[in-house]
């Protein structure tokens, strides 16, 4: 037997942190909650969803009735651009601290289509997707009290998603996020170690070593980290240490489209179901200088275990010691990869 084949730790180099694998554990029985299968059979447009175009939100604002890619404010935001009376906070106690925090929520509707999602988008369409995230980057950015765009997605009622409409959010936020801020201090520190991104060393041993790639094309690169917690996770990584959505060439937009395309139909072909995860880019930060340490990538956080119905839970030790996943990085890149690049039908 191999290390890997042992229990051992590993560390992502991206926050500093260690995860636990335990390969033996993968041969368990399981006895433990099993999901319901969600219905996919959905229409190509809900009267009753407000998301879906010239629907009322919930507000009573009314969609326009768009054919391509939309983006609102979010009409329930957990930031808000502006702030009451502050002068009331007490700080005076150095373990309770309270900071006032500005920021902006936005919705952006992938398509028009309530049945479908990034798997089922040809990829023209999701290249206008692309691009809408690097105008809304942009956009926000000239806020000059902004410091961050954090661009997600939460797929499927497993990941919390309110509606089933393909949609994502961006929330811009007055502070670095908290994982924001730990990849910035360790991408900075490595660059000014080695005078490259960290992230252009991964890809080159990734390149090199093979074991975890998922899916690569000239532009992009799809792994199951090294460091992966969750079962099939996966990290898509642009081959040129670019800092911005919004700084990708129109080949390289179109690379990114076709990767998303790939990730996101291997995902429902894994289990033959619409694969929820919570997926989300990070750029650099914006309104704070040269970043040149900054490299862009997507996290893909997928909680599906071992089918449709058994998904991993982070309890117990998970929470209070160390995050601890069963099956290797190695095994779960080579099930994804193996998968046919076309969606099961």
């Amino acid at each position: 037997m191999t290390i890997y084949e042992y229990p051992h730790r590993r560390l992502n180099p991206l926050t500093n942190e260690w995860i636990l694998v335990s390969p033996h554990r993968a041969k368990r029985p399981w006895q433990g909650q099993v999901e319901d299968i969600p219905d996919e059979q959905r229409p190509t447009y809900d009267p009753t969803c407000y998301l879906c175009p010239g629907n009322a939100r919930v507000g009573g604002v009314q969609n326009p009735k768009y054919d391509g890619v939309f983006v609102f404010d979010n009409d329930f935001p957990a930031l808000l651009p502006t702030l009451g009376d502050t002068s009331h906070i007490d700080n005076s106690h150095p373990l309770y601290q309270l900071q006032p925090e500005r920021g902006i929520c936005r919705v952006i509707c992938f398509s028009p289509r309530h049945d479908w999602t990034l798997a089922h988008m040809p990829v023209e369409r999701i290249r206008a997707v692309v691009d809408m995230w690097g105008e809304q980057t942009l956009d926000l950015a000239q806020n000059d009290w902004l410091t961050y765009v954090q661009i997600f997605e939460n797929k499927g009622q497993a990941m919390g998603a309110s509606n089933p409409h393909p949609h994502g959010q961006i929330w811009a936020t007055e502070r670095l996020p908290r994982e924001v801020s730990k990849e910035d201090v360790t991408q900075r520190a490595y660059f000014e170690q080695h005078g490259k991104t960290l992230l252009s060393e991964i890809v080159e041993v990734e390149l090199q070593q093979q074991i975890r790639v998922v899916y690569e094309n000239e532009y992009w690169l799809i792994v199951v980290p090294y460091w992966a917690v969750w079962p099939f996770e996966v990290l898509l990584i642009a081959k040129r240490a670019v800092a911005y959505l919004h700084e990708l060439t129109s080949e390289e937009r179109d690379g990114l489209a076709t990767a998303l395309s790939a990730i996101t139909i291997r995902y429902d072909n894994l289990f033959r179901t619409m694969f929820p995860y919570s997926m989300g880019f990070h750029q650099a930060p914006v309104n704070s200088g040269p970043q040149p340490h900054w490299h862009l990538h997507a996290h893909f956080y997928p909680p599906l275990l071992r089918s449709a119905t058994i998904r991993k839970f982070m309890v117990g030790y998970e929470m209070l010691g160390t995050p601890q996943r069963d099956i290797t990085p190695e095994s779960a890149a080579e099930r994804l990869r193996e998968l046919p690049s076309e969606r099961f039908s």
